[in-house]
């Protein structure tokens, strides 16, 4: 039976796996983590979810993700518009969690998927520690992306009050949730194993 030697993500211990059936789920001998066989279109796949996202970060940014409707009429609020409006009414560590989770952080995972996925062609001997830290950071808080679909979901329920008031999301907030979930993909078909090797 043909075996192939694969490398653990989580504590970095080289496993033999019987080659025969991909669908099975491998465990690692020493921490249990689930064995990955490597994807051959590992970089083609984070670099299409990288480009995705790329193109609708500007959307997301600039279409309202919510709006509200009163008597007075109806507002509609972007995510750098929610952001000054939290400032504005002195709510500064809520506009500060907000400003990272929605604008920082997709923006930053993009960068840094993209500068890892560079590397492993063109500078696969540059700091690989620090890469393969910087693949673990992002990996860890990619769902804290989520946290505007998540209020304006909650929001959405929570508030209706007929005609009197009511929230309602908008156009933005699908493009917002579409950049996060590009970027977790992108993250997720990033094989970390790359970044060892001497060649992409």
């Amino acid at each position: 039976m043909s075996a192939v030697l694969v490398g653990c993500e989580c504590c970095g211990v080289a496993a033999a796996v019987p080659h025969q059936d991909p669908a099975t789920r491998w465990r690692c001998p020493s921490c249990g983590h689930r064995l990955r066989l490597p994807e051959p279109m590992s970089l083609q796949h984070t670099w299409a979810w990288l480009a995705a996202s790329a193109l609708l970060y500007v959307p997301a940014n600039l279409l309202p993700i919510m709006s509200t409707a009163n008597l007075l009429g109806r507002t509609r609020y972007t995510i750098v518009g929610g952001i000054g409006e939290l400032w504005d009414a002195g709510e500064w560590l809520l506009a500060v969690i907000v400003f990272v989770a929605s604008i920082a952080v997709p923006i930053i995972k993009i960068c840094v998927l993209a500068l890892l996925a560079w590397t492993v062609r063109h500078a696969p001997q540059w700091r690989r520690p620090e890469r393969a830290r910087l693949y673990r950071a992002v990996d860890a808080v990619g769902h804290w992306s989520m946290l505007d679909v998540y209020v304006v979901v909650l929001l959405s329920g929570m508030v209706h009050f007929g005609n009197l008031a009511n929230v309602q999301p908008e156009p933005g907030l699908l493009a917002f949730a579409a950049v996060v979930i590009l970027t977790l993909l992108a993250a997720r078909s990033f094989d970390p194993r790359l970044i060892w090797q001497d060649h992409g």
